[in-house]
């Protein structure tokens, strides 16, 4: 299967370097498209094992999100903001001449496929979303102020936004910031090749202030861990309901992200399925690729209507 790039240039001026291939992609031809988000520090590539499976029936198109790999990196902090990153994914769709697509995302990219799926079901762009080990915008919030596990998990969230960790990022690359954040906690186990390619990836240190910027512009509030155990005082989140149907893929033996994450999900998304995959740690798309190819085979079979 080929996964060569296109670069595609959006209204904002921002380049995305993108996979772009399926039945969809030719003139004429009827197939729903199937939108895929890498997470953090990934690529496109987090997706292979799923493009492979899908790109014989859908349109599938992966982009190396903004900061990443040959993907534009702006240099303000600003330019990471959450809506500026749900904004390239709307306007790669325009710019790819796509109209109604299914939102899949994992990680940072499933963060940003949440937004995606509530600004698109609002707009009628979005008919269903598929999200792996990435936790609803409210509960994550709600967790790191409350739940010490998730709070604990989350400390590296700190040392990311730490300028005082620049300079070990320019001398090693965000291999040294990763290292001083998990340290030896849980080896990769990707095949060799797509190891060696990650590892390169992470050399470019443009490209790693990038990623880092994606943490530093989030809102989200990561306490020290031993602040009060509490809701701050005015804490009410506001986020509207998630009604398009929805996917919810999780590996239960994430160290980042523990299963809590799913506890009251179903209060903010009304037509939710939930896929638990034991014995596989965070990088469940490539972990347990078979698994996760069922489960989005089911539910995009289900909700072909949605699409």
């Amino acid at each position: 299967m080929s996964m060569d790039q296109q670069r595609v240039t959006l209204a904002s001026g921002i380049e995305l370097d993108t996979v772009d291939i399926g039945p969809g992609k030719i003139e004429g031809a009827d197939a729903p498209t199937l939108i895929f988000l890498h997470g953090f520090p990934e690529s496109h590539r987090t997706w292979r094992h799923q493009i492979a499976h899908f790109s014989c029936r859908y349109r599938c198109i992966a982009p190396d999100q903004r900061g990443y790999r040959g993907s534009s990196k702006p240099r303000d902090v600003s330019a990471y903001a959450p809506d500026k990153l749900i904004g390239d994914v709307f306007q790669l769709a325009d710019a790819l001449g796509v109209g109604r697509f299914t939102i899949v995302g994992h990680d940072w990219g499933g963060a940003i496929a949440w937004g995606v799926a509530l600004g698109g079901q609002a707009n009628g762009r979005v008919g269903r979303a598929v999200i792996a080990n990435a936790p609803h915008p409210a509960t994550f919030q709600k967790l790191l102020w409350t739940n010490p596990q998730q709070r604990a998990s989350s400390q590296y969230m700190r040392a990311f936004r730490d300028p005082a960790n620049d300079a070990l990022v320019r001398e090693h690359g965000l291999a040294g910031m990763l290292f001083k954040a998990f340290g030896g906690e849980r080896a990769m186990t990707m095949e060799e090749d797509e190891r060696d390619a990650l590892l390169a990836d992470w050399q470019d240190r443009d490209a790693a202030f990038g990623m880092l910027n994606w943490y530093r512009a989030s809102p989200m509030d990561v306490p020290a861990p031993d602040a009060p155990l509490e809701l701050p005082e005015g804490s009410a989140l506001q986020v509207p309901k998630l009604t398009i149907p929805t996917l919810v893929i999780w590996a239960m033996d994430d160290l980042a992200l523990p299963p809590v994450n799913l506890d009251g999900l179903e209060d903010y998304v009304t037509d939710l399925t939930i896929e638990r995959v034991p014995d596989c740690g965070h990088f469940v798309p490539w972990e347990a690729p078979d698994k996760v190819n069922a489960a989005m085979e089911a539910f995009l079979a289900r909700t072909a209507d949605a699409g």
